[in-house]
């Protein structure tokens, strides 16, 4: 229940920030989403025995707020107050660092400043963005891993054989010596010298799997050990879906606060569905495993005298064997399998195996790597804490166990992998639930290797167990959550569905579609399932929409690079010099670009696919036409949208209709966002697919977008 206090607290720092804003105007719908905010959170819930949130859905919303609304300083004022009076951590989640940046750099500091409130706040990043001074004193007092005093092991694959050229050796000390005098953070993005390659950054950054933790010299001038404290002290943290998914995949509190300790606001709410099994998906190369176990017993030859249980490094090394003998077995057997026709000569084949079943010629072989896999991750958890019990007991002399330990780790990182697949690929799950997708990828690029993959068709059921029950409250929104007018898409995606007393609430646009814009739908003769005519009518229709003189700016959205590049081959040849087309210059330049050419009273044409469909801000004149080439219909080509689509087939359903029709009509809907930014925003969106009119479907999408006015 919300408190006097607190509605009293929100109604104050809310008309502080109305008095800070230069033209504010009440806005209803953010009012609304204010107090729909409050009210969720306000439901605080005790927790069970085991320090557990009993939650249903009661401290949970999903707010689909229109662009225009204000969403950001709506749930940044009214979470961060619920947070501050029922003593919890307001984590703030987006999808695009475009979003992260302008939460830190802007939203935030305005609030902190303007509304009375007083709050702290910082950005939560991934390990891998800070440095690790242990790794980087290695490389630079050394120079290199054979200088360790010991062989680097077989199954360890650093860049270019781990040698440095003369100019990574300079910059690693120019790195070192800013690090040593406080002049560079450990902070990537912070980071002001010479460009620091991919390659050369991965052998000197944070990496779970090499970390010695507490047990590391340098543990107490660590970049990321230091940001994690920074997260202790605050009251807002801003993350990203990738890492507050890798957090609760590891079991929640290992890199963020636990999740019974947060108020969770997931902004680009709509993202994190996919990202989610994309998260809790697994993969390892057969190639790397086979050297990784062929090499481990030499390597654990040189772990075994630091231990006291020798024991433990020879069930290791058995466990190993066994493993690479199931291995090998595969290596054979794929080899003649008829799954990879001799004649194909692609990079990639692959053999997926129906609705996620294990092919019956192969239970046993699978059931028995998986034994052999999990007994082997065991034997490498025993090992693991029988080093830290040596370095307990020798803290005089850590030297050589700094150096085994941080190429255990390493091997640890290779172990997970193949636990993961492994465990995941001998698992059925339950007769009513979506299946594993389970698939073998034969690559034929560097040399022949083959990809053992798994991944979950949907994440609703470990979001459902591993974040919204356990979450003190969470806040899901974005402009664009309703699918061909329902949330049904979303909660069935979040796994919100499970928890019926989840809050929906659609916010209304401050906009005037009715007013502001035109909806128009040419009457083409061709469809996009006629790609070739299509094309054709699409080169000869648009010289009639866009006025090749008038100063503003048109988009043009397509879900194919082919038919965008076909399209600005082939336009008349006045129109081309007016085309920027995405993939020729980086967005930004590209943006650039296009408001210079109006600024100086000249058209200008955009030309873009999918991402450009999708939070591109051109308010005013820099956009006044959004031309849609197709329906932004996706094929499911990838392994696990074909087995999600078959096991919805085989329960009597309609993939298209339960999958590619909703997943449709929030593309559309955002690709049609792109043209009222603003109050005073006009223009019309055109789209060149007359699939809306004829066919069955095409009604719930019309439906489900603004109401401008038809013309």
């Amino acid at each position: 229940m919300l408190t006097e206090d607190e509605k009293s607290a929100i109604q104050t720092h809310y008309k502080a920030l109305s008095s800070a804003l230069d033209g504010f105007r009440p806005r209803k719908s953010q009012r609304e989403m204010i107090a729909t905010i409050a009210k969720t959170l306000g439901k605080t819930l005790p927790e069970n025995e085991d320090g557990i949130s009993t939650n249903q859905g009661q401290t949970i919303a999903v707010i689909e707020g229109p662009t225009g609304v204000g969403k950001s300083l709506a749930y940044l004022l009214s979470g961060s107050i619920l947070a501050q009076t029922r003593g919890k951590k307001l984590l703030v989640s987006s999808a695009t660092i475009a979003l992260q940046e302008q939460l830190v750099y802007r939203d935030l500091p305005f609030l902190a400043e303007n509304s009375g409130l007083s709050i702290t706040f910082a950005l939560a990043k991934g390990r891998g963005r800070y440095l690790c001074p242990y790794r980087l004193y290695q490389l630079t007092q050394n120079t290199g891993q054979r200088d360790l005093g010991f062989e680097t092991p077989a199954f360890i694959n650093l860049p270019r054989g781990g040698r440095l050229s003369k100019d990574e050796k300079s910059l690693l000390n120019q790195i070192a010596d800013e690090f040593e005098q406080r002049t560079f953070d450990g902070d990537r993005d912070s980071w002001r010298g010479d460009t620091i390659a991919y390659d050369l950054w991965q052998r000197i950054n944070n990496d779970r799997h090499s970390c010695l933790k507490n047990d590391c010299p340098n543990r107490a001038e660590c970049p990321f050990f230091k940001a994690r404290e920074v997260l202790d002290s605050v009251d807002i943290i801003v993350a990203n879906h990738d890492l507050l998914l890798s957090d609760i995949d590891m079991g929640g509190g290992v890199i963020l606060p636990p999740p019974a300790a947060c108020f969770y606001c997931i902004d680009e709410a709509h993202h994190l569905p996919a990202k989610a099994v994309t998260r809790f998906a697994a993969e390892h190369s057969l190639a790397d495993a086979v050297k990784f176990l062929d090499s481990f017993p030499s390597f654990s030859g040189d772990l075994a005298p630091l231990i006291d249980t020798v024991e433990l490094v020879d069930r290791a090394d058995n466990a190993a064997k066994e493993l690479l003998q199931h291995f090998k077995h595969w290596e054979s057997l794929l080899g003649q399998t008829d799954a990879f026709p001799l004649d194909d000569t692609s990079n990639e084949t692959v053999w997926l195996w129906d609705n996620g079943v294990v092919p019956d010629e192969l239970v046993d072989l699978v059931e028995n790597t998986a034994r052999c896999a999990i007994l082997f991750s065991g034997c490498l958890n025993k090992l693991q804490d029988a080093l830290s019990k040596a370095r307990q007991n020798n803290k005089n002399n850590t030297k050589e166990l700094d150096n085994v330990s941080t190429h255990f780790n390493y091997a640890m990182s290779i172990g997970d992998s193949i636990y993961a697949v492994w465990k995941m690929l001998a698992q059925t799950p339950p007769e009513n639930e979506p299946p594993l997708a389970k698939w073998i990828v034969l690559s034929r690029t560097d040399k022949v290797d083959y990809r053992f993959c798994v991944s979950p068709v949907s994440a609703a059921k470990s979001l459902a167990n591993d974040l919204w029950q356990r979450c003190a409250g969470a806040i899901l929104t974005s402009a664009t959550l309703q699918a061909v007018g329902s949330f049904n898409n979303i909660l069935r995606q979040c796994g919100l569905n499970m928890l019926p007393e989840t809050t929906t609430l659609a916010l209304d646009s401050p906009f005037n579609f009715t007013q502001q814009g035109e909806l128009y739908i040419p009457p083409l003769k061709a469809n996009p399932k006629t790609p070739d005519l299509h094309t054709n009518e699409i080169i000869e229709w648009l010289p009639k929409l866009i006025d090749p003189v008038a100063p503003v700016g048109t988009l043009v959205l397509f879900t194919s690079r082919r038919q965008m590049e076909e399209v600005a081959f082939r336009l008349p040849e006045h129109y081309q010099p007016l085309v920027l087309m995405q993939g020729d210059r980086p967005k930004t330049q590209l943006i650039a670009e296009h408001h210079k050419a109006l600024s100086e009273n000249r058209p200008s044409i955009i030309f873009g696919l999918d991402s450009f469909a999708e939070g591109l801000d051109l308010p005013g004149n820099a956009c006044v036409q959004v031309i849609i080439a197709k329906l932004p219909f996706a094929m499911p080509d990838d392994p696990v949208a074909k087995t999600l689509s078959e096991w919805i087939r085989q329960r009597g359903g309609n993939p298209f209709m339960e999958i590619s029709v909703p997943d449709a009509s929030i593309k559309l809907t955002q690709a049609v966002g792109r043209l009222i930014r603003t109050e005073t925003d006009h223009g019309r969106v055109t789209i060149l697919d007359t699939r809306l009119i004829t066919a069955q479907y095409g009604q719930r999408l019309l439906d489900a977008l603004p109401n401008f006015k038809r013309i």
